[in-house]
C-alpha cells in the first residue's frame, strides 16, 4: 500500500467514502477532498499521507466503496 497512486478523480470518490466512514470533518477526508478539488503538490502529498496512516480496517473499507 506504501507505494499507491491515486489520481485526483480517485481522491475525490476516496473523501466521498471516509465522509461515509470517518466522519465528513475529519481530516483525512478533508485533505482527500483538497486534493482532488485541484490542489497543489504539497495537498496531494498530505492527502496521500493522511490515507495511508489511517487504520488498515478503514483504508481497505475506503478501497472497496471505490470498487463498487
Amino acid at each position: 500500500m506504501a507505494d499507491l497512486t491515486i489520481d485526483r478523480e480517485a481522491m475525490g470518490q476516496l473523501s466521498k467514502a471516509l465522509a461515509f466512514i470517518c466522519g465528513a470533518d475529519h481530516p483525512t477526508t478533508l485533505a482527500l477532498k483538497a486534493a482532488s478539488d485541484g490542489g497543489s503538490k504539497q495537498d496531494i502529498a498530505k492527502a496521500r499521507k493522511l490515507f495511508l496512516a489511517l487504520k488498515s480496517t478503514d483504508r481497505q473499507a475506503a478501497m472497496a466503496m471505490l470498487n463498487n
